[in-house]
């Protein structure tokens, strides 16, 4: 991918690392390809990702380009749903890898910011994966509280962007106002 991106357009000046997958794996009975999915997907994929980034930044002397994860609230707080507890240890890795890309670009000497987007509830198909064996509960999460959309999403990531260049925003977290977790 970053290979075709740099033929393309010379290389990645913003990367938007937008991974995010769910399994219903439980701690105590989940499944290890369950899991290893979600770290292959939600972890791995955005280091590998955020590396790349990086060296087509680095390669080019773009000093003031942008890493944005879009994170979770689940990667602040773990939620009474034994579903997503793995889920969410996975999350909670993307708020410290975030964290610390932001240390390691400070010791770089790089003015290239790095910020976590961290949503509740937004209505895309993620529910329907989490929940693939019973369509009616994955609806069902989308019916109960109004949710967030991608366009909101898109707003935060555009609100990140346009952010002064000596402004490092951390973190955003956003969830819908009627969501109770």
């Amino acid at each position: 991918m970053f290979s075709a991106i740099k033929t393309l357009h010379q290389g990645v000046d913003v990367c938007i690392n937008n991974a995010g997958l769910a399994r219903p794996e439980p701690l105590l009975s989940g499944k290890t390809e369950g899991w290893r999915t979600m770290i292959d997907v939600n972890v791995m994929a955005v280091s590998i990702c955020t590396r790349e980034a990086y060296q087509s930044m680095k390669e080019r002397s773009i000093d003031d380009g942008h890493i944005i994860n879009i994170n979770s609230m689940n990667g602040h707080s773990v939620v009474p749903q034994s579903v997503v507890h793995f889920y969410s240890a996975t999350k909670y890795a993307v708020t410290a890898l975030t964290e610390g890309l932001r240390q390691e670009l400070r010791e770089a000497k790089t003015h290239i910011r790095a910020t976590c987007i961290s949503p509740g509830l937004v209505e895309t198909g993620f529910a329907f994966k989490l929940h693939d064996n019973d369509p009616e509960r994955a609806a069902a999460t989308y019916e109960s509280i109004r949710c967030l959309k991608a366009e909101d999403m898109a707003n935060a990531v555009i609100y990140v962007l346009s952010a002064p260049p000596h402004v490092q925003i951390g973190d955003i977290q956003m969830r819908p106002t009627e969501q109770i977790s």
